[in-house]
C-alpha cells in the first residue's frame, strides 16, 4: 500500500508539474485553457477562474489541460435540446448542452444550427415552437455544459492555438518538457540538502579491528595514495580497490605535518571490494551541498541524453519502462528512505522532460518539431497532414507502451 501510494504522488507530481508548464505558458500567450484538470476519470468537482474550469477527478493518475484548438471546438449537434441563459445586452452567457434531468435555468431551445467560433450564433427553436425560427448571439467569453457536466468557456477562433503566432506555440510545447526539468533540478537540490554532505579526503572515522587502526586516524587529511594526488574520495576508494590486497603507500596531513604511512587492505565479502577501513568526513556547508546538488543535476542530465543515444543506437525494449516499471523503481525507492526517494523523484522528472522532448508525433517534440517547420517555412502545414502525422505517431505510441508494459510485467513479476 505505501508503494503504491507512493506511485500515485510521484506519478502524479512529475505529470502535474508537466502539465503545469503547458497551462502558464499558454495563459500568458493569450490562448485559452479550457480546462485544468488534476487526476483523471470522472469529475469530481469543479470550479472557474479567469475564464478556465479546475476539475479534480477521481483517479489521481497526473492531470491534463485543454487548450482551444480545432480538438477542443464547442459544439452543438442540430436537433439537440439545450437550455439558455442570457447576460448583458441581451447576449446568450451560459448554455447547458448535457441534456441533463436537471438543466439550468433559462430558456429551451432546439437547436438547428450553432456556430460558437466564427459567427458566434445560436439557430433554432424556442420553447418548442417550430413555426419560428430564433438566432441569439453569443457572448465570446460564453460558458457550455458538456454532456459530462463539465462547464467550459466556448472556444471562439481567435483563442484557439492554432491561430496563436508560432513562437508562442513553440514556448507553449516546450515549457512542459521545462517544468519538469527544473522540477528535477530542485527537488535534487533538496536531495543534495536532505542528505549527509559530500564526502572529503579527511577521515572521519577509523574502522576497529580494521587495516588502517593503527597507522590512520580520525581527522587525517589524504593527499596522495601510491603516489596519486587525491582530490576526492572517490579517487582514494578507487585507488585502495585497485590495489587488489597489495601493500599501499597513503600520504596524509595529521596536525600541520605530512606524513607517509603503508596500509595492506583486505578483501570485504560485504563490499566484494578491498577495504582499509575509513570512513570519509563529510562537508555539511551549504556551498559544498549546493555545488554538489548542481553537478548532480547536470551529470544525470548528461547520463540520460548518452542513454537515449545509446537507445537509439541499440534498441532495446529493456532500456525502456513504463508505468510498470516506473512502479517497481518507486517501490524500491520508497523501501530505501525518504533520501532515495527524493533522488529518484528528480532523475525521473529530468528524464520525463528530455524524453517528451524526442520528435516522434504524440510527443511534445513531435509538436516542437511542426511548429519550428511552421516557423520557418511562414504557413502552417496543412490539417489533413497534420492529422495524419499525429494519428501515425499515437499508433506508434500506442504500440511502443504495449510492448514496453507488457516487458515490464515480464521482467518485474514473471521472470
Amino acid at each position: 500500500m505505501k508503494s503504491i501510494l507512493a506511485f500515485i504522488i510521484i506519478f502524479g507530481l512529475v505529470v502535474f508539474v508537466h502539465e503545469f508548464g503547458h497551462f502558464f505558458v499558454a495563459k500568458k500567450a493569450g490562448i485559452l485553457v479550457r480546462e485544468f484538470s488534476i487526476g483523471m476519470g470522472p469529475k469530481l468537482v469543479q470550479w472557474r477562474r479567469t475564464q478556465t474550469t479546475y476539475t479534480i477527478r477521481w483517479l489521481p493518475l497526473g492531470g491534463y489541460v485543454r487548450l482551444a484548438g480545432r480538438d477542443e471546438q464547442s459544439e452543438i449537434d442540430p436537433g439537440t435540446a439545450i437550455v439558455v441563459q442570457f447576460g448583458d445586452g441581451g447576449k446568450v452567457n451560459r448554455i447547458d448542452a448535457s441534456e441533463a434531468d436537471l438543466p439550468i435555468e433559462g430558456t429551451p431551445v432546439r437547436v438547428i444550427k450553432a456556430d460558437l467560433v466564427d459567427a458566434l450564433t445560436i439557430t433554432g427553436y424556442e420553447n418548442g415552437d417550430e413555426e419560428k425560427e430564433v438566432t441569439y448571439q453569443v457572448d465570446h467569453d460564453a460558458t457550455i455544459i458538456d454532456d459530462s457536466g463539465t462547464e467550459l468557456q466556448i472556444a471562439p477562433r481567435d483563442t484557439q492555438l492554432q491561430e496563436a503566432k508560432p513562437w508562442k506555440k513553440i514556448a507553449v510545447s516546450f515549457a512542459g518538457p521545462l517544468m519538469n526539468v527544473v522540477l528535477g533540478f530542485v527537488v535534487l537540490f533538496i536531495y543534495s540538502f536532505a542528505a549527509t554532505g559530500p564526502a572529503t579526503t579527511t577521515i572521519g572515522q577509523v574502522t576497529a579491528n580494521s587495516p588502517a587502526q593503527t597507522v590512520l586516524k580520525k581527522n587525517d587529511q589524504i593527499l596522495a595514495v601510491n603516489g596519486q594526488k587525491t582530490a576526492t574520495f572517490e579517487a582514494v576508494s578507487e585507488e585502495i580497490s585497485a590495489s587488489k590486497g597489495k601493500t599501499i603507500t597513503f600520504k596524509v596531513k595529521r596536525s600541520g605535518a605530512v606524513k607517509t604511512v603503508k596500509v595492506k587492505p583486505k578483501y570485504s565479502k560485504t563490499t566484494k571490494s578491498y577495504i582499509v577501513g575509513i570512513v570519509a568526513k563529510p562537508d555539511n556547508s551549504f556551498g559544498a551541498k549546493a555545488k554538489r546538488g548542481w553537478q548532480l543535476s547536470w551529470q544525470v542530465t548528461g547520463m540520460i541524453f548518452q542513454a537515449l543515444g545509446n537507445l537509439f543506437k541499440h534498441f532495446s525494449l529493456n532500456k525502456l519502462s513504463g508505468p510498470v516499471g516506473i512502479y517497481s523503481e518507486t517501490s524500491k525507492a520508497t523501501s530505501m528512505g525518504l533520501t532515495y526517494m527524493l533522488a529518484f523523484v528528480g532523475m525521473l522528472s529530468i528524464n520525463l522532460g528530455i524524453v517528451n522532448l524526442i520528435p516522434i508525433p504524440g510527443l511534445d517534440g513531435g509538436k516542437l518539431l511542426l511548429e519550428i517547420i511552421e516557423l520557418i517555412l511562414g504557413h502552417p502545414i496543412s490539417e489533413e497532414h497534420e492529422t495524419l502525422v499525429d494519428l501515425i505517431g499515437v499508433v506508434f505510441l500506442l504500440l511502443l507502451i504495449i510492448a514496453v508494459t507488457g516487458n515490464d510485467i515480464y521482467r518485474y513479476f514473471i521472470k
